[in-house]
């Protein structure tokens, strides 16, 4: 098959029609991180205009990564079934009237639902501008480039996002909505000439399963919901709810075994490699969601440190947004892509570990170290996940194969989120002082320490050699 898109693939270098579309892309990326970033530095605010709890707070977040999560996968499907270029442009018109229209709500439930809808946009058109990336470079050190220039201004969104979002949240937080959909509008008419067109083979059996779609995300709204109750409900409550979401989780597989279109066809989790980077992927954004949501309340609740501060404060995890497509593809290419995950996750976890003396007085000098560590394990960790999640899947999988390293991520970020709120509200239950308050930061730091220990044993798994058993 031959196509426009595939073109870059043909030069070892790329074409500027190439980096045009590469160019588009990345903005899109870039916009899905100051989104999650800007509105994550204006909770508080949020919350002080709305009047919401801190469990209502965490939904606001968790309703666009269940969205999102939730249905991954049938977005991605759906960009392998329908046509990349279109669900991108489509649904990247989706999220630009979202966005304005939750700048626009008047109470929590309203802003909640519109998060929840720019959720599902972002779910269908991230893995499809992903796909075109892995279909439209060699596989090889011409798409680890690409991907980890992708990743790394993933990376320079989010890190900007942290900044934008605490000048927006200054003046008002509902322009951390509105800013997006701005962006959304420049890059919908960037990328109607920069993705070129092109006439795609398409599988004759174009359903899309939506009873799989449904029952996944199902799923993991009950997982998330019975987590964070956790802290409010009684144990019974909340093993049922949990227990629900498993019992959907087996039923998604049943599902997908019989149907003859399946959302997620479950040969490509034979593959070990794909396999460990989801589950590090899942762990290692609760991880790092978890640690944000702390910090955050922890600089400002407790603190008294302004939006922007809080913004200046985290910064320096920005710092992957220029490692990640400079020292990383160097390292990738040195040691390969599992010895650098590992050492991106094994950072990570050194880097939560020395936020745990955090104190009523802590100086900002002594949070920097957190700071900076971060910055390097997301840049060692995140791209090469990327790459060995998608490396070497079959062009027709290639969105659904996107799509299921973000469902891992959204939903690990859903959990970490949920698993810190939970821990903060039972050890501050009764207390609501400040020492209360420092004691619940703290103890919620077992959340993203634990994710990432167990992220790096997953992957370390991997670097064990195989045995000739000839």
């Amino acid at each position: 098959m031959s196509t426009t898109v595939q073109s870059p693939a043909a030069s070892p270098r790329l074409t500027p029609r190439a980096w045009g579309t590469l160019f588009v892309l990345c903005g899109a990326i870039f916009l899905e991180g100051i989104n999650v970033a800007m509105l994550n530095v204006a909770l508080p605010a949020i919350r002080a205009d709305l009047g919401l709890s801190t469990g209502e707070l965490q939904w606001v977040i968790s309703a666009y990564v269940l969205g999102y999560g939730g249905f991954m996968l049938v977005g991605g499907r759906a960009a392998d079934l329908y046509g990349r270029r279109r669900m991108f442009l489509v649904w990247l018109a989706v999220f630009l009237v979202v966005s304005a229209l939750g700048g626009m709500a008047g109470e929590g439930w309203t802003l909640i639902a519109a998060r929840f809808v720019a959720g599902v946009a972002a779910a269908v058109m991230t893995p499809a501008g992903l796909s075109i990336i892995t279909t439209s470079f060699a596989e090889g050190r011409q798409r680890n480039q690409a991907l980890l220039v992708y990743s790394g201004t993933a990376a320079g969104g989010f890190s900007l996002g942290l900044v934008l979002g605490g000048l927006l949240a200054a003046v008002n937080w509902r322009l951390v909505l509105f800013a997006p959909a701005v962006l959304a509008l420049i890059i919908l008419l960037l990328a109607v000439p920069l993705i070129p067109a092109t006439p795609e083979e398409r599988p004759r059996d174009r359903r899309v399963d939506v009873l799989g779609a449904v029952t996944v995300t199902a799923a993991i709204m009950l997982l998330v919901l019975g987590v964070e109750r956790g802290a409010h409900a009684g144990a019974g409550t909340t093993v049922a709810i949990i227990a629900a979401g498993l019992a959907l989780i087996a039923l998604f597989v049943v599902i997908e075994r019989r149907s003859s279109a399946p959302l997620l066809r479950l040969g490509l989790l034979r593959s070990g490699p794909l396999v460990r980077a989801n589950l590090a992927g899942l762990l290692f954004a609760g991880a790092f969601f978890g640690f944000q949501f702390i910090a955050v309340l922890y600089l400002q609740e407790l603190r008294g440190w302004s939006s922007l501060q809080t913004s200046l404060a985290m910064l320096a995890v920005g710092a992957d947004a220029v490692l990640a497509p400079t020292l990383t593809p160097r390292l990738v290419n040195r040691f390969g892509n599992a010895k650098v995950i590992v050492a991106g996750l094994l950072l990570a976890v050194l880097s939560y570990v020395l936020f745990l003396p955090i104190g009523m007085d802590t100086v900002y000098l002594a949070m920097f170290p957190t700071m900076i560590v971060l910055g390097v394990a997301f840049a060692l960790a995140y791209g090469p996940l990327t790459i060995v999640a998608t490396d070497g899947v079959e062009e027709s999988e290639q969105g659904v194969a996107g799509a299921l390293l973000y469902t891992s991520f959204q939903f690990g970020a859903a959990l970490g989120l949920a698993a810190s709120t939970a821990v903060i509200v039972a050890v501050t239950a009764g207390d609501g002082g400040a020492a209360g308050l420092l004691d619940g930061y703290r103890a919620a730091l077992a959340v993203p320490i634990a994710a990432a220990v167990l992220a790096a044993a997953i992957s370390a798994s991997g670097l064990r050699p195989v045995r000739n058993m000839s």
